[in-house]
């Protein structure tokens, strides 16, 4: 049965999610609305919105979870060459933070295989707008010919990141951005990058599938601690990542 909430009442623990026998497993709860405190709400438990237009907000922790070991990113040999050409290239550079909503809107305009629309609907983009003012979301943007060219953006609480969502509109720029939040992560002792759900595409990196236990575990570990104040391009952690120790 799906639980269904409203503003006053609280996530239900995410151990009561629908499992993999149903029609939608990791789906915990539906109602209520987006807000800033509610995002905080969730991503601390390891639970998440994600719903479309039409619907109401649906609240989902699914088992098992997708993560990113910062430590453990792979690097193609392929990759490795374009990130290197596009740190010494004039023009191009890695920002945080510089256009939020754009690269919100952005996201929710790439087209994704398997979905006729976006989940990027405008009160999901109001509700993380709200995050970010109050300092836990933010964007990484490609910057080639010094316009955007591609990113994605997150959420963080403590030493914790949670990725969300991601669109190129120039080749490999998503990737880029992504190479560069990994950078940042490494910097900023921030051990794993939750990419929520098994695909392909993030497991070419190095992400894997973990049981829904450990990864509350790891949040407990981690969310509580302090809030990274400065998420910031560092040519450092950058050249750090491409060190001959992270070939392909």
């Amino acid at each position: 049965m799906l639980l269904w909430i409203d503003d006053n009442t609280p996530l239900p623990p995410a151990r009561l999610a629908l499992g993999p026998d149903s029609d939608a497993p990791g789906l915990l709860a539906a109602g209520g609305s987006l807000n800033a405190h509610r995002l905080v709400e969730a991503y601390s438990q390891g639970i998440f919105p994600w719903f479309s237009t039409g619907q109401p907000v649906l609240w989902w922790s699914p088992d098992p979870r997708m993560v990113l070991p910062t430590a453990g990113f792979h690097l193609s040999h392929s990759l490795k060459k374009t990130l290197r050409r596009f740190v010494r290239t004039p023009g191009c550079t890695l920002r945080f933070d510089g256009d939020f909503e754009g690269v919100m809107r952005a996201c929710a305009q790439t087209p994704r295989d398997g979905q006729a629309g976006t989940w990027i609907v405008d009160d999901m983009v109001q509700a993380y707008v709200q995050g970010h003012r109050a300092g836990f979301v933010h964007s990484v943007e490609t910057l080639i010919d010094g316009q955007c060219a591609g990113g994605l953006y997150f959420v963080n609480l403590g030493r914790m990141v949670f990725g969300e969502s991601m669109f190129a509109w120039r080749t490999d720029a998503s990737k880029i951005a992504l190479a560069g939040l990994v950078a940042a992560c490494r910097a900023r002792q921030v051990p794993l990058i939750d990419c929520q759900q098994n695909t392909a595409h993030l497991a070419s990196f190095g992400a894997h599938e973990v049981p829904r236990s450990q990864f509350e575990a790891h949040l407990q570990a981690t969310v509580h601690a302090p809030l990274v104040a400065n998420w910031t391009y560092d040519a450092a952690a950058w050249e750090s990542l491409l060190s001959p120790a992270e070939a392909g």
